[in-house]
């Protein structure tokens, strides 16, 4: 099927607090666990006053042990930067806490900020490696599932269903297009009014072409007229505009060309223009600039610019001379 090796992950919730909070509980865990004594419960207060975000934990990379990469979002919520340590409160078992099922306490060091774009991850997802989840979260060798890449996006629905077929309950299969579904949804939404916008363009570009055309067919009036009484073809008048016009074209593609690159070279690098994630779902717009996409639109420009310079060549081809000479 083309895809690549398929990368496992844990994904589990967890609860990140305050340092001093969480040094205090582990220590009264650790005494609890000595003493034999489960009587005494958390102060439920102390601790919702000292939690800073409550977000789910993806583990993924094959990174060391009690490291941790945040998202800026979340780093910005938690007031953390590079080599700051948090602390994470962690379910054992999936079960909920109780004075015989502690929660795990493990502090982490913040080895990297990284800000995806897109306000589902940003906002709650923190990562580290899958050996340090799965002895955090005390689940052995288990996983949440694998990530498969493909090499072709186009297979994605038939491996989807050909996987969904083969495995059985609980397993399941789900694609990125049904993960982010309301992601996908908006941009097919945003890609609806394109052809609208791109036919008022191409209608204000045509416009511009055919009035320029026509302003130098009144200014070349006589120019034409002499051209006819030198004995000039019909065919002759209307290959001098169409030329005209094609050099036109080529001007324009080039220039626009050029500027769209640049443009779209800057934005890409620089992020000069930023959308608001909590409504676009990404903070900015990705670009894929390859070679057929400029050719393409280049090729159909030039074929445009001929088809309207048609009009004011056989508008000039059809001045007589006598009215043209009269004209002027």
């Amino acid at each position: 099927m083309g895809f690549e090796k398929p990368m496992p992950f844990k994904n589990e919730e967890g609860q990140v607090n305050d340092p001093e909070i969480a040094h205090k509980m582990a220590n009264r865990e650790k005494d609890m666990r000595e003493k034999g004594l489960y009587g005494e419960q958390y102060d439920q207060d102390e601790i919702d006053q000292n939690t800073d975000a409550l977000g789910k934990i993806e583990h993924r990379s094959q990174e060391a042990a009690y490291e941790n990469s945040e998202i800026k979002k979340l780093a910005e919520k938690l007031f953390v930067k590079v080599g700051d340590k948090i602390t994470v409160f962690a379910l054992r078992k999936d079960e909920i806490p109780s004075p015989e099922n502690l929660p795990n306490i493990e502090k982490f060091v913040v080895t990297g900020i990284f800000e995806s774009g897109m306000t589902e991850y940003d906002d709650t997802y923190a990562y580290t490696s899958l050996a340090t989840a799965q002895k955090l979260f005390e689940i052995g060798d288990n996983i949440t599932g694998y990530n498969i890449k493909l090499g072709d996006i186009s297979k994605i629905d038939s491996l989807t269903i050909f996987l969904g077929k083969s495995l059985r309950y609980p397993h399941s299969v789900r694609s990125v297009y049904q993960l982010h579904r309301n992601i996908f949804t908006w941009i097919e939404l945003q890609k609806e009014p394109i052809p609208i916008v791109l036919a008022l363009i191409i209608l204000v570009a045509v416009f511009n072409i055919v009035g320029t055309l026509l302003m130098i067919v009144l200014e070349k009036t006589n120019a034409v007229g002499i051209l006819k009484t030198l004995g000039s073809k019909r065919k002759q008048i209307i290959s001098i505009f169409l030329i005209h016009g094609a050099i036109l074209g080529i001007v324009g593609i080039a220039f626009g060309s050029i500027l769209g690159y640049l443009l779209m070279f800057i934005q890409d690098k620089f992020n000069i223009i930023t959308l608001p994630s909590s409504v676009y779902f990404m903070s900015k717009v990705p670009f894929l600039i390859t070679a057929d996409t400029f050719i393409g639109i280049a090729i159909i420009t030039f074929l445009l610019c001929i088809l309207a310079s048609l009009i004011p060549s056989f508008v000039a081809s059809k001045i007589k001379p006598v009215n043209a000479l009269r004209f002027n």
